[in-house]
């Protein structure tokens, strides 16, 4: 069985996806496609299901570029595989048939691309990220390599009823987004930090496409709100060689 794919779009020149949990060999609160090698698991049954994520993007899994991420604005342009994964979070590259990943169990998977040129990124937008500006970094850092027509997508998050936060917390983010401020579903404060990336993209001009979902609503998303010991799925973006 191979992984299987929360939403997924391949229209000629790139490849965008988010996963699911099912489809890997992880076991336990891993179970299944836990990509994400630093939450405990085996890491044979990680080596396994990154083989399986290659394979379903029919790439060699060396030319799969993951993150060691520590939710801050660090970003990383790659020109090729990598011998450790890169201690950012977000990665950029213009080489084809390259695929980078943000992994996530409740924070924001975005992925941008050029419309007109070679550049794709990859970028892991938690709540810290969110006030350090990990978005506008990558988009800054795009436009620098000269790209101009910039399309997101940005997948499932923790959404604002379920991410509970002393008010403090709220009003930081807010400070940051005003549209990040928001009330959860017991009338406490919370942050929608989703709302408050696609408000960073869409100040930035970039355009967005937002796929729905909540990770700790759904079951078959990995969520560490929900589970505390869990898993990690994956936003994945590949530029296709002509």
């Amino acid at each position: 069985m191979g992984p299987v794919f929360y939403w997924r779009v391949d229209d000629g020149p790139s490849v965008r996806a988010f996963t699911a949990r099912s489809g890997g060999v992880s076991e336990g609160p891993y179970a299944a496609l836990n990509l994400g090698g630093h939450v405990g698991d085996d890491a044979t049954a990680v080596l396994e299901n990154r083989r399986r994520l290659a394979a379903a993007l029919a790439l060699d899994v060396e030319r799969v570029v993951y993150m060691d991420q520590h939710h801050g604005a660090e970003v990383a342009v790659v020109e090729g595989p990598v011998d450790a994964p890169p201690p950012v979070d977000a990665l950029i590259t213009e080489v084809p048939d390259l695929a980078l990943v943000a992994m996530v169990a409740d924070c924001v998977p975005v992925l941008i691309r050029d419309a007109d040129g070679p550049a794709i990124a990859a970028v892991h937008a938690g709540r810290p990220g969110l006030l350090a500006g990990v978005v506008p970094a990558t988009v800054a850092a795009l436009r620098d390599l000269g790209a101009r027509r910039l399309r997101a997508t940005v997948g499932p998050s923790v959404c604002a009823r379920c991410y509970e936060v002393p008010v403090d917390l709220r009003e930081a983010a807010a400070a940051i987004r005003p549209e990040a401020r928001a009330i959860s579903w017991t009338g406490t404060p919370a942050i929608d930090v989703a709302a408050g990336v696609v408000a960073q993209l869409a100040a930035d001009a970039v355009t967005v496409d937002w796929v729905p979902g909540c990770t700790r609503e759904d079951p078959a998303l990995f969520s560490h709100r929900r589970e505390g010991r869990t898993g990690r799925s994956a936003g994945v973006i590949v530029r296709r060689s002509a």
